[in-house]
């Protein structure tokens, strides 16, 4: 066993720009660590059954729900529930955010 972190995760690539890693990915729970750099935002999108956690390790993001903006700074999280059309946006600066999907 060892400790789980970015060097030893699943990396990919989303919207182009960005990165994230699979901390824990399971069929119950999934953890995820991001790297959202200026101008990188995920497509609006929904999860059926999931409650999902966003969580802002450092930067500035921008949460769309339900036509409405939420400003997260640093260690600030917003809970997303069961089929509510969301998408996470980086305006300002570099973004490194947690989200758990359960």
């Amino acid at each position: 066993m060892e400790a789980i972190s970015k060097k030893n995760s699943e990396h990919y690539t989303w919207g182009g720009i960005c990165d994230g890693w699979h901390l824990l990915k399971s069929p119950g729970l999934s953890v995820i660590q991001e790297r959202v750099p200026p101008g990188g935002a995920e497509s609006r999108h929904y999860h059926e059954r999931a409650q999902q956690f966003f969580f802002v390790l450092s930067g500035e993001a921008v949460m769309e729900i339900e036509n409405k903006e939420v400003v997260l700074g640093p260690q600030e999280g917003f809970a997303v529930p069961p089929g509510s059309p969301h998408r996470l946006l980086n305006s300002h600066t570099m973004v490194s955010a947690s989200s758990v999907i359960r």
